[in-house]
């Protein structure tokens, strides 16, 4: 054969792989960015049917809390959102970490504040028995970049470091799919501590029915002042009357969000119970009006609610 003629083939055939494979991350980016889309476009549907589930610090029974693994686990099994905790290093580097300390979750010892970032990322995680596992600590920038396109991201701990998660949203693209949420906050203070950053990112106040005096008079100011898209409601007992309230927070433009999680959060409607009865658990929220659950068992939620025509 000819060499030059063989040249020529061999670059043809490069040239035709190159296109293709760009046809396919621009396909792939495509998707992802109508991923979020759609999302976005369920949560701003206060009385959308469908249901959405969010991961509580992602899917750690299957790996280690606040992990990229947990996210991308998440994500892989259709959640729509996944709730991140957010703590600041000892040379201010924001990280995704629950507690206020290492010894729980990693190889580490001691207070967050007082180690800094290079030092963290030596340590390893734990997964949910206490066991060491090859996983490492994430950055906010880490977990926003596993994220982007993909799912919506709740941010939790982050009120008083906003300024500096705002700026690594901007840097990886996504700042459009964060959902910030704070509790014993007015909305005029929410206003004066975000400003226009509230058109850009999404605010979400926390209602605690067990301390909130005037509960009804606080969503109201949100949803006046801030027209927001969702509240987390929080109570240890289903006697109060905001309960019979969800149809009508739901018509004045904002979803309602119940946690799942343990006891206290709910009255006793937890994931731990839905084990053994899963309509007396999660139907009992459907059935109140509730159409966000933040969930420690997200596999067996989707399962359920898509069993009833309430997630895809």
């Amino acid at each position: 054969m000819n060499f030059n003629f063989f040249k020529l083939l061999l670059f043809s055939l490069i040239l035709i792989l190159s296109v293709h494979s760009c046809k396919q991350n621009k396909e792939s980016e495509n998707e992802f960015s109508n991923n979020t889309d759609s999302l976005l476009k369920k949560l701003n549907d206060s009385q959308g049917k469908d249901v959405l589930v969010i991961a509580h610090r992602g899917d750690w029974r299957n790996f280690p809390e606040n992990s990229v693994e947990a996210i991308e686990s998440a994500i892989n099994m259709g959640v729509d959102m996944v709730e991140l905790d957010v703590k600041k290093t000892k040379d201010n580097h924001l990280i995704i970490m629950h507690d206020a300390t290492l010894d729980r979750t990693t190889t580490g010892k001691g207070l967050v504040s007082e180690w800094t970032l290079d030092s963290i990322k030596k340590l390893y995680l734990k997964n949910g028995a206490g066991i060491y596992t090859k996983y490492r600590i994430p950055t906010l920038e880490e977990a926003l970049n596993t994220c982007k396109g993909k799912i919506l991201v709740n941010l939790d701990g982050a009120y008083d470091y906003f300024n500096e998660a705002f700026e690594i949203a901007k840097i990886s693209g996504t700042t459009n799919q964060i959902v910030l949420k704070g509790y014993n906050k007015k909305a005029s203070e929410v206003l004066s501590d975000f400003g226009e950053k509230l058109d850009t990112i999404i605010f979400m106040p926390i209602i605690n029915l067990d301390t909130d005096n005037d509960p009804i008079q606080t969503i109201s100011d949100y949803q006046s002042q801030l027209q927001v898209k969702a509240f987390e409601i929080v109570f240890s007992n289903d006697s109060s009357g905001v309960l019979t309230q969800f149809s009508k927070i739901k018509d004045n433009g904002s979803r309602v969000w119940v946690n799942s999680l343990w006891a206290s959060l709910n009255a006793g409607h937890d994931d731990n119970e839905a084990v053994k009865n899963k309509d007396s658990i999660y139907g009992w929220f459907v059935n109140n009006g509730v159409n966000m659950i933040q969930t420690d068992r997200p596999e067996m939620l989707l399962e359920y609610l898509r069993e009833r025509k309430l997630h895809n």
